[in-house]
C-alpha cells in the first residue's frame, strides 16, 4: 500500500564506509533496522539511523494523506543504496615544497521503505510486462 523514499545528499561519509553501514539493514524490518542501527560501532550508522526514522515518518505522511492505514511493523527496507556525491580536493604542504591531494569524499544515501503488499504488487505487474 505505501512506499515511501527518503535521501540523504552530499554527507560527509566516504561510499564505502557508508555501504558497510547500509548493507547490514537492506531487507530487514525498518523497526529491526532502527535498533541495529542504534547500537552499531560504525561512525555512519547515525546518518543512516535519521533517514530510516524519515522514512517512516514519510510513510505514515503518505499514509494518512491517503487515508489508509498503515502499521509500521509492516514496513521493511525494500531498497537502499549509496551512490558517490561529490569529492572535495584538499591539498596538504609537504616536505620540498611539494603538495598531497586530499580527497575528501561524499555519499547520496537512498532508502526506500515499502509494506510486503506493495511488493508483491511491482512483481504481478513485472511478470506481466514480460509475457
Amino acid at each position: 500500500m505505501v512506499e515511501s523514499i527518503a535521501r540523504v545528499r552530499h554527507i560527509r561519509v566516504t561510499p564505502m564506509k557508508a555501504r558497510r553501514v547500509v548493507n547490514m539493514i537492506r531487507g530487514k524490518q525498518a523497526q529491526e533496522a532502527l535498533a541495529i542501527l542504534k547500537f552499531a560501532p560504525q561512525g555512519a550508522s547515525e546518518p543512516v539511523y535519521k533517514l530510516v526514522a524519515s522514512a517512516m515518518a514519510n510513510a505514515r505522511v503518505k499514509a494518512d494523506a491517503s487515508n489508509s492505514f498503515l502499521d509500521e511493523q509492516d514496513l521493511y527496507i525494500s531498497q537502499a543504496y549509496v551512490d558517490e556525491g561529490a569529492t572535495l580536493k584538499r591539498f596538504q604542504p609537504r616536505a620540498q615544497g611539494r603538495a598531497f591531494q586530499i580527497l575528501k569524499r561524499t555519499s547520496h544515501i537512498t532508502i526506500v521503505l515499502a509494506t510486503p503488499d506493495e511488493v508483491d504488487a511491482k512483481k504481478t505487474t513485472a511478470k506481466a510486462g514480460k509475457k
